[in-house]
């Protein structure tokens, strides 16, 4: 976790104080069951709760020695629980421990990347709605091709984002089992409902059959949702890039009162956040293979998985959490230019009208291959223009055009308004009748 993309909450999640807390309380609730089914004296599960405490020096420095976390972590705890802490971790392996706190972790994690889904869709939302008729051309291969409106723009990455939002919902229902089955998972020495009691306490579920650990493809479908996450947020920030361009600038991100956009040339405004967006999907995305390859584990368990997972567990999610925060900050402060978009959808002189003048031509009796080619004669005499010839007037001059088109039904081919008839529709389709 590098601090300067790292946000303070989803930190406190992965930090040593977290992590101990949560293997604690599994350990003391754990206890506590096997008190109710007298496997262990109740006095012994009181003294967990009322003594149990740890210092994280002390922990790594039993570890250096004895090389095993958890048991460095037992170790310590017993100092000062006493005598009776020869009952905690009772029929329990290491396993039940580490990976029901990594599935806590992953959870509480979700519940803050939701959180920062939640507050994303509000963003953009209140920008498609603002530029719902904003006037603009789409872009296909990155050249001109039909208009489009800004909000459609916003609505697209709305609905894309309402669909990772789910997805992400999903991938922490997936993940929140809990595991507390013993060596292999057989529960031999410790009884079903210590698993039962434990998972109800943290708002887990049982996991169903968890050889000696909780199987790995819950884990690679969480991490494989955060990486989907930032390929949408590549995205849409890819976009503000391409619009932030010199030679299109219809939107840049907003350059604060004393920002500097570069070392050497004082004119640079540059589109940083967007870019930095990009890198961090790179790198979010990238621990979605590990997090695959961590599914094949050797028999009922090895330990493969647990190196890599204490990595991408606390950097996949704080780099994501801090991405999206960005992202929402971006999108609300990104400054439109409506006049930029005009003029560039302006520039090729009406050629982005050349699919409707094509289909009138077939409704008025022309095959489609000649109406194709009809327009496109003309339109090629605009291109090599470059906008200086306008493709409305080289069509009224075309008597093989307007012998079947009038001039006034041509007029209307070039009317803006038809390309946006239909965004009520999307809209609603999007955002609902509200």
């Amino acid at each position: 976790m590098i601090p300067r993309y790292t946000r303070p909450e989803m930190a406190a999640i992965w930090s040593p104080e977290s992590k101990f807390r949560i293997w604690y309380e599994i350990e003391a609730h754990a206890c506590d069951a096997q008190a109710e089914l007298g496997v262990i004296p109740k006095e012994a599960a009181k003294a967990v709760w009322e003594r149990g405490q740890w210092e994280i020096d002390r922990i790594d420095e039993i570890e250096r020695e004895v090389k095993h976390d958890v048991i460095a972590f037992l170790t310590n705890l017993a100092e000062y629980v006493g005598p009776e802490a020869r009952f905690v971790h009772q029929g329990m392996t290491s396993s039940d421990v580490l990976d029901t706190c990594f599935n806590v972790q992953l959870v509480k994690a979700a519940d803050l990347l939701i959180k920062d889904l939640e507050e994303l869709l509000v963003v953009l939302k209140r920008r498609a709605e603002e530029h719902k008729y904003t006037i603009c051309i789409g872009r296909s291969h990155g050249i001109h091709a039909e208009p489009v409106t800004f909000g459609l723009k916003m609505a697209q990455a709305y609905a894309e984002f309402d669909r990772c939002l789910k997805r992400m919902k999903d991938a922490r229902k997936e993940v929140a089992t809990c595991a507390i089955s013993g060596a292999v998972g057989t529960f031999a020495n410790i009884d079903p409902y210590v698993e039962e009691h434990v998972a109800a306490k943290l708002g887990l579920e049982v996991e169903p059959v968890s050889t000696q650990v909780i199987p790995r493809d819950r884990h690679a479908m969480y991490f494989a949702v955060l990486a989907v996450i930032a390929s949408c947020m590549e995205r849409l920030a890819i976009e503000v890039r391409h619009l932030q361009r010199t030679e299109v600038l219809e939107a840049e991100e907003f350059f604060s009162k004393g920002q500097k956009g570069s070392s050497a040339m004082p004119h640079k405004r540059n589109p940083i956040l967007s870019e930095n967006l990009t890198g961090q999907a790179r790198y979010v995305r990238s621990m979605c293979i590990p997090a695959m390859e961590n599914v094949a584990l050797w028999h009922e368990r090895d330990i493969s998985h647990s190196s890599v997972e204490r990595y991408i567990g606390p950097d996949a999610t704080v780099a994501l959490d801090f991405s999206l925060a960005r992202l929402a900050g971006m999108m609300d402060k990104l400054v439109v230019y409506p006049e930029n978009m005009l003029d560039n959808m302006n520039k090729l002189g009406g050629l982005p009208n050349s699919q409707r003048v094509m289909l009138a031509l077939t409704q008025a009796g022309v095959s489609r291959e000649d109406a194709y080619r009809l327009v496109q004669a003309n339109a090629m005499k605009v291109w090599e223009s470059r906008g200086a010839l306008h493709l409305l007037d080289l069509l009224k001059a075309d008597e093989k055009v307007t012998s079947k088109v009038p001039e006034a039904e041509l007029n209307e081919l070039f009317n803006m308004d038809y390309h946006t008839k239909h965004v009520d529709t999307i809209f609603r389709r999007v955002f609902g009748d509200a």
